[in-house]
């Protein structure tokens, strides 16, 4: 492909790097991106596109319209923050208590943002359209089916779904395409566990729920290590563990939560029904009674492999082979899965540690932040991999 976004993307650095800055000290957590949406819409607007505000509460789309008719290429950037309180020393900290962008996404707004301007240079030129998404809420995993719900994926219906994240697992320079699997689904559980309670002294007199709840939390890792496939990815985590108010007192109740996560649906479905025979065999086996309540909360994100080796190939005037990294994966989670659940997509992982400058903390630490180099070479990326479908290749 003869163009090249590169010279076009690093030109606008500077403002891309004001614009990240200026999000990233006003951070607004799920579902009340308020400030962001609307400096968002106004930008599309701008820009010359047909914008809708209120998507999904408060999501943002704008629909970049060619020429002539083509694809319909989904481009998605989430702008929610994490209830975190910042702990960087630098002049663009969070403003607000307990409030910051400890993921990356005000990045990913930013290099939304930069894309469409970008393209919107060329609309004359392009086949078909290009449906910008600033999504709300990726965090708690309902932002995505909420702009759903709304209609996101309706009128036009994409052909195409492509995002990015900045990914401090990686260095600046490095970026991730792997085809398949890429982040795992992701379920919550609650499993409460009802026993009789009495005298710590006598034991014997009681249906010990934590007794119980702890032969159930050792069965429980059975999942993983006996009824799931060795080759595939999955986890069974017991985070929290509640029961009990006195020393010398064998409580009522006990209660478990955690999460699973598994790089495929049916292998979440196989970890939910499996922990239910667990839950209750367990239970029963200690005189004890159970219920679990599970939580679907994200899809896996799978790449699509004809859209991943044409934006392969798309990206080759930006990078070496040896940048790109075809194995990157995680069992973190991403609502971009209901975005690419039935549309054919790619997540990129664009590396943004930068260990010398001791950029490298990992996402939702209250001291992560980025090398902001990784801001244009990011909207070149996704400006390249957008262009694969909506620009003739002689442009």
């Amino acid at each position: 492909m003869a163009i090249n976004f590169k010279t076009e993307a690093d030109a606008l650095s500077e403002e891309l790097v004001e614009r990240r800055r200026d999000l990233h000290q006003h951070p607004e957590t799920a579902f009340e991106e308020v400030r962001t949406a609307g400096i968002v819409a106004e930008e599309l607007t701008r820009l010359g596109m047909e914008v809708q505000t209120g998507v999904g509460k408060t999501g943002v789309v704008g629909i970049l319209e060619g020429d002539t008719d083509g694809p319909t290429v989904l481009v998605r950037a989430d702008m929610d923050a994490l209830p975190i309180e910042e702990e960087n020393a630098v002049a663009y900290r969070s403003q607000v208590a307990g409030k910051m962008h400890a993921c990356g996404h005000d990045a990913h707004t930013s290099i939304g943002l930069g894309v469409a301007k970008l393209l919107s240079k060329r609309q004359g030129e392009l086949r078909g359209r290009v449906k910008f998404v600033f999504q709300p809420a990726e965090e708690i995993a309902g932002g995505a089916l909420a702009m759903i719900e709304d209609g996101v994926l309706d009128t036009p219906r994409p052909d195409v779904s492509l995002g990015l994240h900045v990914w401090n697992s990686l260095p600046l320079g490095q970026v991730g395409l792997a085809s398949g699997p890429i982040m795992a689904g992701s379920n919550s559980f609650e499993i409460t566990i009802s026993g009789s309670g009495g005298h710590g002294a006598s034991p014997h007199e009681t249906r010990d729920p934590i007794m119980c709840a702890a032969q159930m939390i050792s069965a429980l890792q059975t999942i993983v290590s006996r009824n799931t496939d060795p080759l595939e990815g999955a986890v069974v985590s017991v985070t929290q563990v509640h029961a009990g108010s006195a020393d010398n007192v064998i409580p009522q109740t006990a209660t478990l939560r955690g999460t699973t996560r598994a790089f495929r649906p049916e292998v979440q479905t196989l970890i939910k029904e499996r922990m239910q025979v667990i839950v209750e065999s367990t239970a029963a086996a200690m005189g004890c009674t159970a219920t679990l309540a599970y939580r679907d909360q994200t899809v896996p994100v799978i790449n699509d492999d004809e859209v991943t080796q044409r934006v392969r190939g798309a990206l080759r005037p930006l990078l070496s082979e040896a940048q790109i990294l075809t194995d990157e994966r995680t069992m973190g989670a991403e609502d971009m899965g209901y975005l690419m659940d039935d549309i054919p997509g790619l997540f990129m992982f664009v590396g943004s540690a930068n260990h010398e400058r001791d950029l490298d903390y990992g996402h939702h630490h209250p001291r992560f932040d980025i090398d902001e180099d990784v801001l244009p070479f990011g909207v070149a990326l996704l400006s390249q991999a957008v262009a694969a479908y909506v620009l003739d290749d002689e442009t």
